[in-house]
């Protein structure tokens, strides 16, 4: 098949590993110009660590980059797994709702990723989830820092993409964001991976796959965003031909060439705690700015 960026064997590691990496999607110095105000929202002295009260911040959203403009290979490459342009719902962007890593878990011994660590998760706290859901077609880790071994990066489960799978089959009537088994889901799950790169580098995930935050021992501070997809209508998977990569990611955790889904109760969006926590920060980040 004939691809934007992808190559053969991207698309083949995605369909196995749940994910692909895009290297260089911008530039070192574009990360820092989009970056450089985070030290003030804050409220730290980057040049001292005594400053960084909290270990880990997810910041919230003041101004968003159209991804088509701001990096294309990242945007051909959602392209590419999706199955077109044209199933990108309208608007996809990148905001500064940076997820900042200063020293999580510093203080423990080093602990790889695998069953046991804490924290594996599927994004979507705002919706309930269905097999086909639109609201998350892909799952990004966008890198607007260096990301190294030790140094805060995300780990990730690369086989969890069947068993949610299976199980969001068997549930056609949806399931809230506190629904999912997480911990045991992850105990099924034997190969994991640590999401390293470089500054500019673009992680494209399935839906599926499990995530967790890692340690930061290195206490170097550590920049990311994640962004979700969304689609322009739910995925199919009962498709004569033309499956998206995602959606054959989906059958293949099924076993099955095909497969007829209709939800049995209606698509619900749902109010996560995370945006009354937010916006309380946005007005404390725009008065920080303001002085």
């Amino acid at each position: 098949m004939t691809y934007r960026v992808l190559s053969d064997e991207q698309a083949q590691h995605f369909l196995d590993k749940g994910y692909v990496v895009i290297h260089d999607c911008f530039s070192a110095e574009a990360a820092a110009e989009y970056t450089d105000t985070i030290w003030t929202r804050l409220g730290y002295d980057r040049d001292d660590q005594s400053t960084w009260v909290e270990p880990s911040v997810h910041m919230p959203v003041h101004r968003r980059l159209e991804v088509k403009e701001f990096a294309p290979r990242a945007w051909d490459a959602m392209c590419d797994l999706v199955g077109g342009e044209d199933r990108i719902a309208p608007g996809p962007a990148w905001g500064d709702g940076f997820i900042v890593n200063l020293g999580q878990g510093a203080d423990e011994p080093w602990a790889p990723a695998g069953p046991e660590s804490s924290g594996w998760h599927k994004d979507g706290d705002w919706f309930r989830h269905f097999l086909d859901s639109p609201e998350q077609g892909l799952l990004t880790l966008v890198l607007w820092s260096d990301v190294q071994h030790q140094g805060g990066a995300t780990f990730v489960t690369c086989d969890s993409v069947a068993p949610i799978a299976r199980f969001l089959a068997e549930h056609p009537e949806g399931i809230l964001p506190g629904g999912f088994d997480f911990a045991g889901i992850a105990a099924g799950c034997t190969d994991f991976a640590e999401a390293t790169g470089r500054v500019g580098d673009v992680f494209l995930l399935h839906p599926f796959i499990l995530h967790a935050k890692a340690q930061n021992l290195l206490r170097l501070p550590r920049f990311i965003t994640n962004p979700a997809v969304s689609l322009t209508e739910p995925m199919r998977f009962d498709r004569e031909d033309g499956h998206s990569l995602v959606e054959q990611a989906v059958l293949k955790g099924l076993g099955v060439d095909r497969y007829v889904f209709e939800p049995t109760a209606p698509r619900e969006r749902v109010i996560p705690e995370r945006e009354r926590i937010q916006a309380r920060m946005k007005e404390e980040e725009v008065a920080r700015l303001a002085r």
